[in-house]
């Protein structure tokens, strides 16, 4: 699949601290394994680590100046969010992207979005949906700045505040595991450009304009308008990766 080291380190500038974004306003103080986590998960989906490569702890542990448990502990958390595969005796590597894993990926978030839009509609959303709110505008402020990480970190919270407003321990869990997945294939899909224009452009303002219609939706308890818009959206998004794989083939 396409993508290479050259793609994760020439787009520097842009590297945004997750934690930031996933835990501001929450007063979590990050663990030295959750500060391992957050780096290599985003080496991963800015393919600094591509995929199908070898995950050399040992460098790891020298580059975070961190020590061994930390690091084993973040990557067997990321093993668990299929971003990292377990080798025998040989320890991880970046779990290669297949076009079958990525039917299987979007076919998972197509299930479980409309499952939590089911269950959300029937919960007080008050907190999340101004959590999705405050995520949304630095989602918006991510796109002035021409900020691709700071894009997909801000999407993937404004997705998790939704996801956690269903108020289902298992179905949060489980898209947050398929989308640390959709993560990578979001970061991806920018391929060479270094700015947000035509096709690109277009995408992100649907993104914006399908956004704003799920925290509707959600508000006003509407589930089929919320069913509805949620396939829009993954299908755009389905869209948007089949653009890329072409260009990138062609």
């Amino acid at each position: 699949m396409a993508g290479t080291r050259a793609e994760g380190t020439r787009r520097k500038d842009h590297v945004t601290n997750r934690s930031i974004i996933t835990k501001q306003g929450n007063g979590l103080k990050a663990s030295l394994a959750d500060r391992a986590y957050d780096i290599i998960q985003e080496k991963i989906i800015t393919m600094a680590l591509e995929p199908g490569e070898h995950v050399d702890e040992k460098q790891l542990v020298r580059e975070l100046e961190i020590g061994r448990t930390p690091v084993r502990e973040a990557l067997l958390r990321l093993a668990t969010e299929c971003l990292v595969e377990a080798q025998a005796n040989k320890g991880f590597i970046v779990r290669p992207l297949t076009l079958q894993n990525i039917k299987a990926m979007f076919e998972a978030l197509h299930v479980l979005d409309l499952g939590a839009a089911a269950l959300a509609i029937h919960q007080n959303t008050t907190h999340h949906l101004a959590l999705m709110r405050d995520a949304q505008a630095t989602f918006e402020e991510a796109m002035k700045d021409n900020n691709p990480l700071r894009l997909v970190w801000t999407n993937h919270a404004f997705h998790m505040h939704f996801a956690r407003s269903c108020a289902n321990s298992y179905l949060t869990r489980a898209l947050e595991n398929v989308r640390c997945e959709a993560n990578r294939l979001a970061y991806l899909s920018f391929g060479e450009k270094t700015e947000l224009a035509g096709d690109l452009l277009e995408h992100y303002q649907s993104v914006c304009q399908e956004h704003r219609q799920i925290m509707d939706f959600l508000e006003k308890k509407d589930l089929s308008g919320l069913k509805k818009t949620i396939e829009k959206h993954i299908r755009s998004f389905q869209r948007r990766i089949v653009i890329y794989l072409t260009s990138s083939i062609s």
